[in-house]
């Protein structure tokens, strides 16, 4: 067996990303996870590729922000690859504004994001209309961005271990990590640096609205998937005791959809899932050289917007592992390595 190039611990969204983009270049890779692909929070439901407000631009959004322009060409190079569906479209997103103040600095926002976004999306208020798909809105008015997109987390990630095995990498619940050593193990991976896991819980509702945009409103993520589905999420625990259980804190996030979407009145449940997603410290993913384990390397911590951000996290830590071009923006270091004991 031929010694792997890079090995990627870890079969979530971030570590086949960093698979996938090595494997581009040629390299020879193998993914090793006990638990198999998208077994933890890459296995949702949700699948929100939404954007930071366009305001205070920091290095965080601006990456972002790349990765959501490079989406379309990312997953349509997977499903060209493989075959498999992953559920991904840009179809934007709509937002309700509680009120006059709430419309005002929604405005103020679309100046910026004419400048910020480089034309390449847009954020525009405009009044409320009957269509089906348009959610109630306290100040009659929503915002409506182009860049936001929806993908099937689940499929999605499949896919992207499809597209690693189409090139000639591994994927397999056990082996011996040889060459450069990535960590993508997600909350687990997380701990042990300092962050922690965030517990979500969502739904999937039998309703058919392909094609819509997605709806943010209560804080809750309304995605209409391509498949004829609603997914809704989700909830944000910092405690908890059943990492993959859900329980009435899910009903709740049912009820405000419903609230805030009444068009989405008496549509079945037919999924629930939960799962835990690993937040770093400062929030941003931690990308480059591991802080605890000497001469290895860490992509983790895409914690609500790790598919967003996959693209670019794949392209970055590619061009660090095989070419030595250091592209990590400094918010997205971790400390210093530090040889373990």
């Amino acid at each position: 067996m031929a010694i792997a190039d890079i090995t990627v611990m870890g079969a979530g969204v971030f570590g086949l990303s960093v698979a996938y983009a090595c494997a581009q270049r040629g390299a020879r890779v193998q993914v090793i996870d006990p638990a198999g692909v998208a077994a933890g929070a890459s296995g949702g439901l949700v699948g929100a590729l939404a954007p930071h407000v366009p305001e205070n631009w920091n290095d965080k959004k601006a990456f972002q922000f790349d990765s959501l322009i490079m989406a379309d060409q990312f997953w349509a190079d997977v499903t060209a690859l493989t075959g498999a569906a992953t559920g991904y479209a840009r179809t934007g997103r709509l937002q309700p504004l509680a009120d006059p103040r709430a419309v005002d600095l929604a405005r103020v926002r679309a100046v910026s994001a004419s400048d910020l976004w480089q034309g390449l999306a847009i954020w525009q208020v405009e009044p409320v209309n009957d269509t089906p798909w348009m959610p109630p809105s306290p100040g009659g008015f929503v915002v409506r961005d182009t860049l936001s997109a929806l993908i099937h987390p689940r499929r999605a990630t499949q896919a992207l271990a499809d597209a690693v095995l189409a090139l000639g990498g591994t994927i397999r619940p056990v082996g011996t990590p040889t060459g450069k050593i990535v960590w993508a193990t997600g909350w687990a991976g997380m701990q042990e640096i300092g962050g922690n896991g965030v517990k979500g819980q969502a739904a999937l509702l039998r309703y058919d609205a392909a094609g819509a945009p997605q709806l943010f409103a209560d804080a809750l993520h309304i995605i209409p998937h391509l498949d004829g589905t609603v997914a809704i999420g989700s909830t944000s625990e910092r405690e908890f005791t059943d990492p993959t259980g859900t329980d009435s804190m899910l009903d709740d996030v049912i009820t405000r959809a419903v609230a805030a979407f009444p068009i989405l009145q008496g549509a079945a449940v037919i999924e629930t899932w939960a799962g835990v997603r690993p937040r770093a410290p400062s929030r941003a993913p931690v990308l480059g050289a591991h802080p605890t384990r000497k001469d290895e390397y860490i992509a983790n911590g895409g914690f609500k917007i790790g598919f967003g951000m996959a693209p670019k996290v794949g392209q970055v830590m590619a061009d660090l592992l095989l070419d030595g071009k250091d592209a990590i923006p400094e918010g997205f270091r971790a400390a210093p390595p530090i040889v373990r004991a």
